[in-house]
């Protein structure tokens, strides 16, 4: 039997995974402890074979009252918890990053692109990455995951913001574009790969497929039964006005050739 122990307790990606787990009893042990109040540090995780650390800031709006909260929690905690892994015996660390580290809204993201992040969020995350991977050795292995969006039932951040305006807006633009994204049960799918064949390396889980934002809307709608109407009114004004919110609900975002 494998036993994983999840670092981050209430993560939305880390109730999923261990609920994921569940299909294989007997096979796995999958516990989560939280990493608040400090009493993790006491914890032996020398009994685990992998440790998958999820606990992290995100969806909160920046500013420079809570910009050290980024590095204090997606940086410092996680490399504490790393130095702690190692040091009980741990076999594999798994890491969850994020795409915000190569800092673009738009654009297509290649094995040659370099990380350039904008957001406290973003630098946070790659920091911790830097400091992470220094640990790796051949008997301590650490995966590094680097998902794009996030979505499935009951997911907060920009999955929640769609689905907001798809279950209450009237009409959305028809606008055909493509985005690198992940469903949460394909991402829980690939962390057990990885756990069963003790991989280690950097990882760009995505679906086989690019999704579209529109055609995502019109899915969310339907599956809550709400009317919307598409509509290509808006289209010329999407092409020419690339601002920033723009860009993030219509641009195309994706990881091509990772592999």
């Amino acid at each position: 039997m494998k036993k994983i122990l999840i670092t981050g307790a209430n993560s939305y990606i880390g109730i999923s995974f261990e609920n994921y787990m569940k299909q294989w009893p007997e096979e796995y042990q999958v516990d989560t402890i939280d990493m608040i109040d400090g009493t993790w540090r006491n914890t032996n995780f020398g009994k685990y074979n992998t440790v998958y650390h999820v606990a992290g800031i995100a969806h909160i709006k920046e500013n420079k009252q809570n910009a050290h909260l980024f590095y204090n929690i997606n940086r410092d905690l996680a490399v504490e918890t790393v130095i702690k892994a190692k040091a009980d015996g741990v076999k594999q660390f798994i890491y969850l990053s994020s795409m915000s580290i190569y800092g673009l809204v738009f654009g297509i993201i290649t094995k040659d692109t370099v990380p350039n992040p904008k957001s406290n969020y973003g630098k946070s995350k790659l920091q911790a990455e830097m400091l992470i991977r220094e640990l790796s050795t051949d008997d301590f292995l650490i995966s590094i995951i680097r998902p794009p969006m996030v979505y499935g039932k009951g997911c907060k951040g920009n999955y929640q913001t769609l689905t907001n305006w798809a279950t209450k807006l009237p009409i959305f633009p028809d606008f055909q574009n493509k985005r690198s994204m992940i469903e949460i049960n394909v991402l829980c799918q690939f962390i057990k790969k990885l756990i069963d064949k003790d991989s280690s390396g950097i990882f760009y889980p995505q679906n086989a497929s690019y999704v579209c934002t529109t055609e995502m809307v019109r899915e969310i709608a339907a599956q809550n039964n709400h009317s919307i109407k598409l509509t290509r009114f808006f289209n010329p004004a999407i092409k020419v006005f690339r601002i920033s919110i723009i860009n993030k609900v219509f641009g195309d975002l994706i990881y091509k050739d990772m592999e």
